[in-house]
C-alpha cells in the first residue's frame, strides 16, 4: 500500500468525527488529538479543505469542541443527534460525508477519510476507480474495516503511534479484533 505523497499534491480530508470519537474512547479510554491527525495525514502537501462532522445534542457541550476543531482550521458540519422512540439514538454523517468527498474530488489530487467504518468502502473504491483520486484512510486499526483497508491506496494505523494521536493515553488499550 505504499504511495508517494507528492508535495504539490492537492488534499482534502474528511473526518467522521464520532468514528474516531468512539475508537479512542473505547479502546483507549482517552481523547483524539486531531491536531497531530490532520497534519500526519496532510504529509507536508497542500491542504485544501479539512471537514469534520459532528453531531450537536441539545446540552450544546460539546461547542468548544468544535471551537478547538475550528482553531485548528478544520471546519465543522454539524447535525442533530437523533433520539427515537424506546431511546434509541442515531448519529451518522456517512452520506453527507461521501457527497462531500465526490463533489470535491474534482479539486483534489488526493482525499484522506479519517474514519474506519466499512460503510465508506464503495466511496474510496469510486475515488480511486472512476474519479483517478487517491483515496488514503486513517484510523485505529482495531476498529477499522478489514475491506476500507483493503480498499485504500493508503492506511495510516493510528494504533501505531497511539501516544501521538490521542491526549490523555495511559498506555493501555482495550483489546479488540479487527471489524
Amino acid at each position: 500500500m505504499a504511495i508517494i505523497k507528492q508535495k504539490g499534491q492537492r488534499v482534502g480530508v474528511f473526518i467522521d468525527a464520532q468514528n474516531l470519537y468512539h475508537s479512542a474512547k473505547n479502546l483507549y479510554h482517552a481523547k483524539v488529538n486531531f491536531e497531530t491527525i490532520l497534519e500526519d495525514a496532510v504529509a507536508s502537501r497542500v491542504l485544501v479543505r479539512a471537514i469534520a462532522y459532528v453531531i450537536t445534542t441539545e446540552s450544546g457541550e460539546e461547542k468548544s469542541f468544535f471551537d478547538a476543531l475550528e482553531k485548528l482550521g478544520i471546519e465543522t458540519k454539524a447535525k442533530d443527534l437523533q433520539i427515537f422512540y424506546g431511546g434509541a439514538k442515531k448519529a451518522d454523517w456517512d452520506v453527507g460525508l461521501a457527497v462531500d468527498a465526490i463533489r470535491m474530488a474534482s479539486k483534489l489530487d488526493a482525499v484522506v477519510l479519517v474514519g474506519g467504518d466499512g460503510d465508506y468502502v464503495p466511496l474510496v473504491e469510486y475515488l480511486n476507480k472512476a474519479l483517478g483520486v487517491q483515496a488514503e484512510v486513517v484510523s485505529f486499526g482495531k476498529s477499522t474495516s478489514g475491506k476500507l483497508i483493503e480498499a485504500a491506496e493508503d492506511f495510516m494505523d493510528l494504533d501505531e503511534k497511539p501516544e501521538r494521536y490521542l491526549i490523555g493515553y495511559k498506555g493501555v488499550a482495550t483489546p479488540r479484533k479487527r471489524a
